[in-house]
Formats: structure tokens, sequence, C-alpha cells
């Protein structure tokens, strides 16, 4: 039986700008925008949930009022859709109960670890979980979501544990990167340090960071008076490498994919795998991705 205190409340953080996405995040949040027919951030949310996750807090900046208001109850459009007879399934994912979602503000954009650390009153003393939404993490057919595997082995080791996946070592310079210790079982690794977007040839592994993590609430008094690290921010890298040595540091191996929404190419590569996995679209959408290859061909 566990004696780890529970993860029952997750950060998300989305205050950035979306600049990447250009035009169409000037007025809407780039976490608002649809893989199919799902909002990014209706995907991190249903994975929290999935794995036990009670309270959601949205670290959010200005123009992102859209984020809360699709998780808050639409009474007309529900109201239209009932007296319509239409199911009423797509609205129900999206409705959060009060209490579940709280928001809190970054006025200033001082980088991820910053973010994190506007959420310090709502966490508390509590570990909680962090989802970055670009990241859109994929279970396998039939599997789990990565923070619900990430919470079964946080059941078992307690202390910090990071999502991790493996990419060539020339990419590396783009993501924070773990240096690993002692392998636990296939799947975990022991961290025995962090680096955020090293150089390729001092890159301690080829084993980045991948936007989940459960972190103890201690990393929020080490946020308190971080240094500005890589790219001028205060980076959460940074500061979980500051506690390591001090606390159990952990990287689960996520069973599943993952697909980087934050770029276009990836949206994109997102959008199609998932309509082709649709069985109400997915036969469709094939024979039109090959319809257009011949013609591009």
């Amino acid at each position: 039986m566990t004696t780890h205190k529970p993860v029952k409340k997750a950060v998300f953080p989305v205050a950035g700008l979306g600049t990447r996405f250009l035009p169409a995040t000037k007025a809407i949040p780039k976490e608002m925008l649809a893989v199919v027919d799902r909002p990014l951030i209706q995907y991190a949310v249903d994975e929290a949930r999935e794995a036990g996750i009670e309270q959601m807090i949205f670290v959010t900046g200005r123009g992102k009022t859209a984020i809360v208001e699709h998780f808050d109850i639409a009474f007309e459009l529900e109201a239209t859709m009932s007296a319509r007879g239409k199911g009423m399934e797509a609205i129900d994912c999206a409705r959060a109960t009060p209490g579940d979602v709280i928001t809190v503000r970054q006025q200033v954009p001082l980088g991820l670890g910053h973010a994190i650390w506007c959420a310090r009153a709502v966490v508390g003393d509590e570990p909680f979980a962090i989802f970055l939404p670009d990241e859109l993490m994929v279970a396998h057919r039939g599997g789990t979501g990565c923070m619900k595997q990430m919470i079964e082995a946080y059941d078992q080791l307690g202390g910090n544990l990071i999502s991790v996946l493996e990419v060539p070592r020339e990419d590396v310079s783009s993501y924070g990167v773990i240096a690993p210790g002692r392998q636990i079982s296939e799947a975990l690794t022991e961290v025995t340090g962090l680096v955020e977007k090293p150089l390729a040839s001092k890159a301690p592994s080829n084993k980045i960071i991948s936007g989940r993590y459960i972190l103890q609430p201690e990393v929020m008094r080490v946020l308190e008076d971080q240094e500005k690290g890589a790219g001028g921010e205060i980076q959460l890298t940074d500061a979980m490498a500051r506690m390591i040595g001090s606390q159990p540091f952990h990287a689960a191996t996520f069973a599943g994919r993952r697909f980087d929404c934050g770029s276009k190419l990836g949206f994109v590569e997102a959008t199609l795998a998932l309509a082709l996995e649709r069985a109400d679209m997915g036969a469709e959408v094939r024979a039109m991705a090959e319809r257009l290859l011949a013609q591009a061909g």
C-alpha cells in the first residue's frame, strides 16, 4: 500500500502566444486549435481525468478566455441540441463541474518555470502533475494514457517523475535532456541530471523530456529564486536539476505516441493520424489521402 500523497492537481501552462500558428492564433488560443474535432487542451484534460486528476489549473495570459469558456456550461447550445434530440456526448466531455477548473494569470512571459511558479498558491503543499498541451500524447489502441502510466509508476516510486522519449541525437538541442542513471525497469530510469537545450555533442543522452511531469511541491520554492537560463527564460528544467540528489527523480518512457503540435508539421501529422484511426471517417480519410498523393505525384 502506497504512502505517497496522491496526485490530484494538474497545472496546464497555456499563456503562450502561439506565434508559429499565426494568423490562426491572432484571436484564438493555440490550445483551442482542433485536431480533427477536439481542441488540443481537451486531449490534455481528458488524459488528466483518465489518470484520476481532479483539479485543473490553467496558467493563462491575455486573450485566453476561450480556454475556460470551453469547459463551461453552454446553456443555449445545450438547450438547443437537447430540444432537437441530438446527442450530448461531444459537449458532456468538455464540461467541468464547479471547482474543477481554476485559472491563474502569468502576467509577464518569463518562461515555463515562471508559469508553473504562478500556480504555487493553488498547488499548495501537494504533489502535482504538469501537462504541456502542445505535446499530444496518444496511447496505443487499448492502452492507457501517458499520465496514467506515470501515476502508476509514481505510486511505486514516489518522488518526481518526468516523461521521456528517445530522439535522434542531432535533434536534442531543441529539448530538455536527461542524464540517465540506474535502469529500474524497461520503462523506468533513474535521472541523475537534466540539461536544457544542450549542444548535441555535449548532451548526456538522447532521451528528451516530453511534456508530462509529476513534481513535488518543493519545486515551487526552488523556482522562487531560480535565475534565467536558456533563452533568457526561467527554465523548469534548471529548477528540477537543482532538486536531483535531495529527492528521488525518475524518467518514464511512454508506451504510446507523441505528436509535437507546437509545430505546423506535427499538428498536421496528428490530425491525419487520428483521423485515419476514427471508425466514423478513417476509410474515407485514407481514400482521400491516397487520391491527393496520386494527384501530387
